[in-house]
C-alpha cells in the first residue's frame, strides 16, 4: 500500500523525491516493460527536462541530486551565453504553438486558485503568456524544445512567475485573428431554450376562473398591415431564444410590416437598411448590445430609413403587436434640427407623428409639460445645456445624426449622451473613420458598450497590428498579422455596421461631371510665395520639431486664396525691427516678415483685386457665364475670411447671394436653404462654410458646386460635394475644384488621393500622426514648382499631352518606381505617394488651351488662367439616353 507524503517531507531538501510518485529515480530494479503513468499535472520549468521523467526505471543507480531532476519552481535561471546563438536559431526554425490556458501566481499550494483565462504561445525554447485583453503578462526562455513540443492538455508550466494549466490546443488562425481574446468575440452564443419541466401535482377538479364572463382578447393578434401585399416590407420574426427571454407571457407572434405609406418610397438599399436597423435594435443579431451604425455615403437616404424604423417601432411589435417604443430622442447638429422636423412632416405628416424641435423659440420646458410629442429633436449643444432636465425622461431609442461627432469618449457631449440608460442607439454618419481606428472605437463603444473591450485592449489587439501592417517598412509577419486582425475586426463590426457607397445610388441620380482645375498663380502671389519660403521661420521649422510648421502651412494656404489675407500680418511684421522681431511680436507674425515691400504701393486689404489671385480670376469667369444662363452655384470654403472676399466680389459684380457660416443662427439656417432651393429665388450664389454647413444640408437648387480651397481631411470635401448631387436633383451636376499650380495646394491634393483615392472610400485605417510631419514631408510641402503646368500630372509620368484622353486608354502603366526629386522630397516619400494616385490615370487629362472646347463647363475665358485639368463623368449614359 503506497503511503502519502508525510509532514516531515515538507522540507525543501526532501521534497524532490515525491515529484514523481509513480516511479522515483532512486529505484534501481529493472523494468523492461514501460508502465503507463497515471495522469496528473506536471509543472515544467526551464531547469526541468521533460524527457527525463519517464515511466521506465533506470538500470543505473543515480544520485538524488542528479542534474535535471531538480524541481525548480522559479524560471529565473539564466541561459548559458554560449547557447544563446543556438537558442535564437532554434526559435526561428521552430513553428509556434498556441494554447488556451488558465493561470495563477506561482505557488506551492496543492489546490490552485486560478485567476483567469489566458493564451500561451510557444516557439522553440520561448514561451509568452497573454491575458484575455491581449496584454503580455509573462515571458520565459530556456526551456528545452522537447518540453514545449510535448506540452499537452492538463499539463502545467511556469511562465514568468506565473503557473499555467493547459486547457486545449489552439489553431494559429484563432490567435492571429484575435478570436482567442474573449473581449472581442463580438457576438454572444445563442442560448439554448431549456425544456419546461412539468412537475406533477395532486389531481383536483378544474374550475374555470372566467365562468360566467365574456372572453375578450386584449391584444391585437393580426398584423397592422397586410404582410402578403405586393412589395410589403416584412420584418424578421424573433427566433426561439429571443422569445424565451422576451416573451415570458407567451404572447402570439405577429408579423411586423413597415407602413406601406413609407415602404412604397423605399429603394432596395433603403429596405435593406430598415431591416438591418430593426434586427440590431431588437436584439435579433445575437450581439451583446442593441446599437447600430448606419454608415452609408452621403445622399443615400439615412434620414428616411431612420424615420421608417421609428414609425414602425412606435406602432408595432412582434409580440401580439405591442409597440416597442414610446419616446425617441434625435440628436443632430444645430443646422439640421429644423431639417429633421421638416423631413418628419414631409414623410409622415403631423397627423401621424408629432415631433418637438428644441430651439430658442421652443424651450425644452414646453416638451416636459406635455405628452403629445413622442419624438424630441435637439442639437448636440442644446442637449448638453438641458441634460439635467432630460435625464428624468425615459427614451426608448436614441438617434445620433452626423455621429462622427462622438469620436472622442472624453468630451462632455459624448459622455453625457452615453450616460443615458437607453440601450437602443443608432448612429448615422457618412464618415465613421476620419483619422484613426481609435475614433471608430469611440463610436462603437457608444453604440454597444464593451463589445470591443477596453480602449487599451482594443489598441493592443487590433489598432497596433493593423497600423503596423500599413507602415512602409512592415515585415511579412506584420503584414500577415495586420491582415488577420483587420479581417476579424471587420467580421465583428459588420454585424452592427452597415455601409453602402454612392455606387448603389448612382443609377437614381443625374449625370455628374467632376473637374479639377489647376490655376496659374499671379505674379504677386509668386513673389510673395518665394519670399515666404526663403524666410527664417520656414528654414527654422525644417530644423526643429516644434509646431511652427502649422503656422507656415496656414500662411501658404491663405496666400493661395488671395494675397490680401496675408497683408495685415505683413504690415504688422514690417512695423517691428528685425532684430527684436522674435522677442516682441508673436511667432505667427514673423512668418510674414519681408512681405510688405513686395505689395504694390497703395495696396489696401479691402481691395480684393481679381487679378491678384489666380483662383479668383477663374471663379470670376465661371460666375459671369453662370449668370448668363441663370443657373445656381454653391461656393464652399474652409475659412470665413475667404468667404468675406467672395462676398465682397459678388456684391461688386451685382450677383445676388446667400451665405451660411458658423455665425449664422441655427434658427434661420433652414430658411436660408429653403429660399435658395426655391425656383423663384433671385440669389444664384450660395456661399457655404464647409465646417458649418458641409454636412446634412440639401442644396439641390444648385446645379454647380465649386470648392475654392482644399481641406486636409478628404472626408470634409466629400461631404461638401454631396450637398448638390443627391436625391431630388434633376439636372446634370458640375463640381469644380480649384488648385493653385505648383503650390502647397497641389501637395495637399496629392496627399488626399494617395491616402484614400478618388473613389470616395473614406474607411481609411491609417493612423494619423496629429500635427506631425517628417522632414521629407515638410520639404515637399515647402516647395514651389514654377516650371510646370501640373505637378500632379508630372508625378503620374503620363505622356498624354493633355489631349483629353485618359492615361489608361493610352496604355500608360501605373507608376512603379521613384521619380526624380521634383518636389524636393526623398524617394521613399514619393513611392508611398504614387501608390494611391494611379486612379488618376482613369480620369481624362486636358491642358489649359483645350479647355475652351468644353462649352458646358461655362469657363468663358478662364482657359488663359488654367494650366491643366483632370475630369471625369459619372452616369454619362444617362445624358445620351435623355438626348435620344
Amino acid at each position: 500500500m503506497r503511503r502519502s507524503a508525510a509532514p516531515s517531507q515538507g522540507s525543501q531538501a526532501k521534497r524532490p523525491r515525491f515529484n514523481v510518485p509513480f516511479k522515483t529515480p532512486c529505484q534501481s530494479e529493472p523494468a523492461p516493460v514501460p508502465l503507463e503513468a497515471p495522469k496528473r499535472d506536471i509543472i515544467l520549468t526551464p531547469k526541468l527536462s521533460a524527457n527525463k521523467i519517464t515511466t521506465q526505471a533506470s538500470n543505473e543507480t543515480k544520485d538524488k541530486s542528479e542534474k535535471g531532476f531538480t524541481r525548480c519552481l522559479s524560471n529565473n535561471a539564466p541561459v548559458d551565453k554560449k547557447e544563446s546563438g543556438i537558442i535564437s536559431q532554434e526559435n526561428c526554425a521552430k513553428p509556434c504553438r498556441y494554447f488556451a490556458v488558465m493561470w495563477c501566481k506561482l505557488s506551492k499550494k496543492k489546490h490552485k486558485k486560478w485567476e483567469g483565462d489566458a493564451v500561451l504561445v510557444t516557439q522553440g525554447r520561448n514561451a509568452t503568456l497573454y491575458d484575455i485583453e491581449g496584454k503580455v503578462i509573462g515571458k520565459a526562455t530556456g526551456y528545452k524544445c522537447t518540453e514545449l513540443e510535448a506540452l499537452k492538455e492538463d499539463e502545467s508550466l511556469a511562465v514568468g512567475g506565473k503557473e499555467i494549466q493547459v486547457m486545449s490546443l489552439m489553431t494559429e488562425d484563432h490567435f492571429k485573428s484575435g478570436k482567442c481574446f474573449s473581449s472581442f468575440e463580438g457576438t454572444v452564443k445563442e442560448p439554448t431554450v431549456p425544456e419546461r419541466n412539468i412537475v406533477p401535482v395532486a389531481e383536483k377538479s378544474f374550475v374555470n376562473p372566467l365562468k360566467g364572463e365574456s372572453i375578450t382578447s386584449t391584444y391585437c393578434v393580426t398584423p397592422r398591415h397586410d404582410p402578403s401585399a405586393p412589395d410589403a416590407l416584412v420584418m424578421p420574426r424573433p427566433n426561439a431564444a429571443h422569445q424565451w427571454h422576451h416573451n415570458k407571457k407567451g404572447l402570439p407572434i405577429v408579423d411586423v410590416v413597415v407602413d406601406p405609406y413609407l415602404s412604397v418610397h423605399l429603394r432596395p438599399h433603403q429596405r435593406e437598411g430598415v431591416t438591418f436597423l430593426y434586427e440590431c435594435v431588437m436584439g435579433f443579431r445575437n450581439l451583446s448590445g442593441r446599437g447600430a451604425i448606419l454608415a452609408d455615403d452621403m445622399g443615400l437616404g439615412k434620414t428616411l430609413q431612420c424615420l421608417s424604423l421609428i414609425w414602425t417601432l412606435y406602432k408595432q411589435g412582434p409580440y401580439s403587436g405591442k409597440p416597442i417604443i414610446k419616446r425617441a430622442l434625435i440628436i443632430t447638429p444645430g443646422s439640421l434640427v429644423k431639417n429633421w422636423f421638416l423631413e418628419i412632416k414631409k414623410w409622415l405628416g403631423t397627423e401621424r407623428l408629432r415631433a418637438f424641435a428644441v430651439s430658442s423659440d421652443n424651450r425644452i420646458e414646453e416638451f416636459l409639460n406635455t405628452s403629445i410629442y413622442p419624438i424630441v429633436i435637439i442639437s448636440y449643444e442644446m442637449f448638453v445645456r438641458v441634460y439635467e432636465k432630460l435625464q428624468s425622461l425615459q427614451f426608448d431609442i436614441i438617434i445620433c445624426d452626423e455621429g462622427h461627432r462622438l469620436k472622442n469618449n472624453n468630451i462632455k457631449t459624448t459622455s453625457l449622451i452615453a450616460s443615458l440608460p437607453t440601450q437602443r442607439r443608432v448612429v448615422l454618419t457618412g464618415t465613421p473613420i476620419q483619422n484613426d481606428l481609435q475614433e471608430f472605437f469611440s463610436i462603437v463603444e457608444f453604440c454597444n458598450p464593451g463589445l470591443l473591450g477596453s480602449s487599451a485592449s482594443f489598441k493592443r489587439v487590433f489598432e497596433n497590428p493593423i497600423v503596423a501592417s500599413r507602415q512602409p517598412n512592415a515585415s511579412a509577419e506584420d503584414l500577415e498579422l495586420g491582415a488577420e486582425r483587420g479581417s476579424e475586426l471587420s467580421r465583428i463590426t459588420k454585424q452592427f455596421v452597415l455601409r453602402r457607397t454612392q455606387d448603389i445610388n448612382t443609377k437614381y441620380l443625374p449625370p455628374k461631371c467632376e473637374v479639377v482645375l489647376f490655376c496659374k498663380p499671379s505674379d504677386l502671389q509668386l513673389r510673395l510665395y518665394c519670399q515666404m519660403l526663403q524666410g527664417k521661420m520656414f528654414r527654422s521649422c525644417l530644423r526643429s520639431d516644434g509646431a511652427t510648421h502649422l503656422v507656415c502651412i496656414g500662411a501658404l494656404k491663405k496666400l493661395c486664396n488671395h494675397p490680401s489675407l496675408v497683408f495685415s500680418k505683413a504690415t504688422q511684421a514690417d512695423e517691428c525691427p528685425e532684430d527684436i522681431e522674435e522677442v516682441k511680436i508673436p511667432q505667427v507674425d514673423s512668418v510674414y516678415s519681408g512681405l510688405f515691400p513686395i505689395f504694390p504701393p497703395g495696396y489696401k486689404e479691402e481691395m480684393y483685386a481679381v487679378h491678384h489671385a489666380g483662383k479668383l480670376k477663374v471663379l470670376s469667369e465661371i460666375l459671369a457665364q453662370i449668370h448668363k444662363v441663370s443657373e445656381k452655384i454653391v461656393i464652399v470654403s474652409n475659412h470665413t475670411k475667404t468667404l468675406d472676399i467672395l462676398q465682397q466680389f459678388c456684391s461688386n459684380c451685382g450677383y445676388g447671394f446667400l451665405r451660411l457660416d458658423g455665425q449664422t443662427s441655427t434658427n434661420i439656417r433652414q430658411e436660408i436653404v429653403t429660399k435658395f432651393n426655391s425656383k423663384h429665388s433671385v440669389e444664384k450664389v450660395f456661399l457655404l462654410s464647409s465646417k458649418a454647413g458641409g454636412v446634412g444640408l440639401n442644396l439641390i437648387g444648385a446645379s454647380r458646386l465649386l470648392l475654392y480651397d482644399i481641406d486636409w481631411n478628404p472626408a470634409n470635401d466629400l461631404q461638401a460635394m454631396a450637398r448638390v448631387w443627391r436625391d431630388g436633383q434633376k439636372r446634370k451636376i458640375y463640381i469644380y475644384r480649384l488648385l493653385t499650380t505648383g503650390t502647397i495646394e497641389e501637395k495637399i491634393y496629392q496627399r488626399q488621393i494617395s491616402k484614400q483615392g478618388l473613389s470616395g472610400a473614406i474607411m481609411d485605417l491609417k493612423k494619423k500622426r496629429e500635427a506631425q510631419f517628417s522632414l521629407e514631408e515638410l520639404r515637399d510641402l515647402f516647395s514651389l514648382n514654377e516650371n510646370t503646368e501640373c505637378d500632379t500630372h508630372d508625378l503620374l509620368k503620363c505622356h498624354c499631352d493633355g489631349q483629353g484622353e485618359t492615361g489608361a486608354s493610352l496604355g500608360i502603366p501605373p507608376p512603379q518606381t521613384e521619380r526624380s526629386c521634383q518636389l524636393g522630397a526623398v524617394p521613399t516619400a514619393q513611392k508611398s505617394k504614387t501608390l494611391g494616385m494611379e486612379e488618376l490615370l482613369d480620369w481624362k487629362h486636358i491642358s489649359g488651351n483645350k479647355l475652351q472646347e468644353k462649352k458646358d463647363w461655362l469657363l468663358g475665358d478662364a482657359h488663359s488662367c488654367v494650366t491643366f485639368g483632370f475630369w471625369q463623368e459619372t452616369n454619362k449614359e444617362k445624358t445620351a439616353t435623355s438626348e435620344m
